[in-house]
C-alpha cells in the first residue's frame, strides 16, 4: 500500500463527505449492533476496583473476583496523574486531527513497520469487510530503541507519550502483582520477560452516519497478558460480551479499563478469562481511545505456570514460544483456541 493510497484510505480524510456507509463498511447482518440486545438497559457493568485502598487482601480479592467472573474491570486510584492522562488523550487527539499525510508520513519512519498507522485493521486488503476507524500503534519502553521511530508531532508527543507509558507500565506490574497473589503465584513472576515488549495501540474512531449498520472493531478477544484502556469520559464505544449479552462499558472520570488476554488465560491455565469484546460507533461524535498491550517477549514460553499444575489439575494448554502464539492467534482468528489446547 503506498503512503498516496493509505492517506486516501484513512476513514478521517472521507467520513464526513459521506450521508451513507460505504458498502465494505457493512457488517453482515449477524454481527450489526443495532440486531444484538445490550444489557446495558438492565444497568449491568463490569465490576470498579479501587487501588487506593489499605486493605490489600481486599484489593486482591476484587481484582481476582472480577478477572474470573467478567475478564474486566475499571480500576480508579490507580496513581496515574490526571493531568498526563488529559495531555495523552489531547496529543492523540491531536495526531488523528492532522491531515492524512502528516500523520503517514510520521509514522513511516520505522524500517521494520513496527510503528505504523493503519485503517480498518491490519489485514485491510485481505478482509471483505471493514471497521470504522484509523489505527496508530508502536512499541514502547523497555522495547528496544524504538523511540526514535515514534511520531514527532504533534508537539510533545515523544515527551507526553513517552512519560504515560512508563507509568502504566508501573500500573501494569502493580495489578500483575495483585493477580498474581490471588492466583498463589510468585508476586515478581511477570516483572520479567512477561511483560517487557509492551505496544501502545490508539484506535479513533470517527462518527458515522449509519452506526446500526458499523462497528469499530469486530468481536475478538486480546492476545495479551492484559490490556489497560484509557477511553474518553462523554463518550460510549466499548461492549463486553457476558453470558450472552452485551454489556456497554461506561467510561468513568480518570478510571482505566483492564482486561485479562489470552496470554494471561493460559498461565493461569483458564482460571482467568480473556472475554469476547466488540467497540461499537455512533453518529454525533468521534472517539478515540488508548490501549496499553502488554506482551511477552517472542522467545518466552507460553504455558500454565507451573505452581498452578498439581496431580489433580488437568493442564489446558499446551506449552509454546510467545512468537508462535502470536502466529497462532493473527491466522487463525476466532478458532485459535484449538490451537491453543493440550
Amino acid at each position: 500500500m503506498s503512503i498516496e493510497t493509505l492517506d486516501e484510505m484513512l476513514v478521517s480524510s472521507w467520513y464526513n463527505a459521506r450521508s451513507s456507509v460505504p458498502s465494505p463498511y457493512i457488517q453482515p447482518p449477524e454481527c450489526r449492533p443495532g440486531n444484538l440486545v445490550v444489557a446495558a438497559a438492565s444497568g449491568e457493568t463490569i465490576p470498579v476496583v479501587d487501588l487506593g485502598g489499605h486493605d490489600r487482601d481486599n484489593i486482591v480479592k476484587h481484582v481476582l473476583k472480577a478477572s474470573e467472573e467478567y475478564g474486566f474491570f475499571q480500576v480508579i486510584s490507580h496513581g496515574v496523574s490526571k493531568d498526563l492522562m488529559d495531555e495523552t488523550l489531547t496529543i492523540y487527539k491531536e495526531f488523528h486531527a492532522m491531515s492524512g499525510k502528516q500523520k503517514v508520513s510520521e509514522c513511516s519512519k520505522d524500517p521494520n513497520g513496527s510503528c505504523k498507522l493503519y485503517t480498518s485493521s491490519q489485514k485491510y486488503n485481505k478482509e471483505a469487510i471493514q471497521y470504522w476507524k484509523d489505527s496508530l500503534t508502536h512499541p514502547c519502553p523497555p522495547s528496544g530503541d524504538c523511540i526514535q521511530y515514534w511520531p514527532e508531532k504533534p508537539t510533545k508527543y515523544r515527551e507526553v507519550v513517552g512519560k504515560y507509558t512508563r507509568e502504566l507500565r508501573k500500573l501494569g506490574l502493580k495489578i500483575l502483582e495483585l493477580l498474581c497473589e490471588g492466583l498463589g503465584l510468585n508476586p515478581s513472576y511477570f516483572s520479567g520477560d512477561l511483560s517487557e515488549n509492551p505496544v501502545i495501540l490508539v484506535h479513533h474512531y470517527p462518527p458515522c452516519p449509519e452506526p446500526s449498520l458499523t462497528l469499530g472493531l469486530a468481536k475478538h478477544r486480546d492476545p495479551t497478558v492484559i490490556t489497560i484502556l484509557l477511553q474518553e469520559v462523554h463518550v460510549q464505544g466499548l461492549q463486553v460480551l457476558k453470558d450472552g449479552h452485551w454489556i456497554g462499558v461506561e467510561p468513568m472520570p480518570y478510571a482505566f479499563v483492564v482486561n485479562i488476554g489470552l496470554i494471561l488465560q493460559i498461565i493461569s491455565n483458564g482460571r482467568l478469562i480473556g472475554v469476547e469484546h466488540r467497540v461499537v460507533t455512533n453518529s454525533s461524535s468521534s472517539r478515540t481511545s488508548v490501549s496499553y498491550f502488554i506482551y511477552p517477549s517472542n522467545e518466552s514460553i507460553i504455558e500454565p505456570a507451573k505452581a498452578l499444575i498439581n496431580g489433580s489439575t488437568t493442564t489446558i494448554y499446551r506449552s509454546m514460544t510467545c512468537a508462535e502464539f502470536r502466529r497462532n492467534f493473527f491466522n487463525k482468528g476466532p478458532k485459535v483456541e484449538d490451537e491453543l489446547q493440550s
